[in-house]
């Protein structure tokens, strides 16, 4: 298959390296010293089980619009930060409608299907998230990754329409397996989503915050509590979109992070190399939904008022 990496940072490097690894095509969108050194000398990606070292496509926005057109790609692998994915889908619009091809987003938050079916329609939109997955540029051209690096993905909003479009998510599940890339096709995508956001909203603030990875946060005798409340009122603001969050949801999820490798988070990541924080994707979203269903979350605005 043809795939266009919207987005080469850690998680999306991981991704196209494995998929070029296999046999497929990949493009890679960048921008920087990142992009420069990934025409000039290639892409390093360093995981426990991967190692890749090779000459890789890699274009910018310009690049991308003057020399190639959507339908040279089989589906776009949107890994963009939230906050960066309304802005390019603005900019790339005139190039995005020239044909259907489906845009898989696996970013953090709960807005990035709704704002990219909007755009180009739920018919081309595959909701999908990373899991288990720590990604970051080291240096310009080098990805250092761990985790099982796991996608889940379904038909955008909660339901397969039609058998074509299951026979293309089936096709490209197989795809990314045989990659190496764990992958399952969900029928109810948007409950996956928001179950990833009730982790996301539970150590990405504390990590930026306290400078600790998940493991540390997870175990620690005070924050340890504070990233299980902050997971509640995620699983609360769900409720605003049609989606029912348990005690159990929130216990598994916690769990999940408690077990998982000691990772930075992205927010922290960010914050240390004095980038946009995905705050507004990640506590935004979670203050917004439950302003409008008359829930306080005090700990998440707490968490947002620090960080802002």
């Amino acid at each position: 298959m043809r795939f266009l990496i919207v987005g080469a940072g850690g998680i999306g490097c991981y991704y196209g390296a494995r998929l070029q690894n296999a046999g497929h095509e990949v493009t890679f969108l960048a921008r920087g010293a990142h992009l420069e050194a990934m025409q000039q000398k290639g892409l390093s990606v360093h995981h426990p089980d991967f190692h890749f070292a090779s000459p890789v496509t890699a274009l910018d926005e310009a690049g991308l619009a003057a020399n190639t057109r959507v339908s040279d790609f089989d589906v776009l692998l949107v890994c963009l930060k939230t906050q960066d994915t309304q802005p390019w889908l603005e900019r790339m619009l005139p190039w995005l409608q020239s044909a259907p091809t489906p845009l898989l987003s696996v970013q953090n938050g709960v807005d990035n299907e709704p704002d990219i079916a909007a755009m180009v329609g739920a018919e081309r939109t595959i909701g999908g998230l990373a899991v288990r997955i720590g990604g970051h540029i080291e240096a310009p051209g080098v990805v250092t990754v761990n985790g099982p690096a796991q996608i889940v993905m379904g038909a955008w909003p909660d339901n397969m329409k039609g058998t074509d479009w299951g026979d293309f998510l089936s096709r490209l599940d197989e795809t990314l397996n045989a990659a190496d890339i764990p992958s399952r096709v969900s029928d109810d995508i948007a409950r996956e989503i928001w179950r990833k956001l009730m982790i996301n909203a539970g150590v990405n603030p504390l990590s930026a915050l306290t400078h600790l990875d998940t493991r540390s946060l997870c175990r620690h005798p005070l924050y340890g509590p504070a990233v299980r409340g902050l997971m509640v009122e995620a699983a609360q603001a769900g409720k605003a979109d049609g989606v029912t969050l348990t005690d159990e949801d929130v216990t598994e999820m916690f769990d999940i992070i408690f077990s998982f490798d000691a990772i930075k988070t992205s927010m922290l990541v960010d914050k240390e190399k004095g980038r946009p924080l995905e705050l507004d994707g990640i506590c935004g979203a979670v203050i917004r939904r439950c302003e409008a269903l008359n829930l306080p979350a005090p700990m998440t605005r707490l968490v947002y008022g620090l960080l802002s």
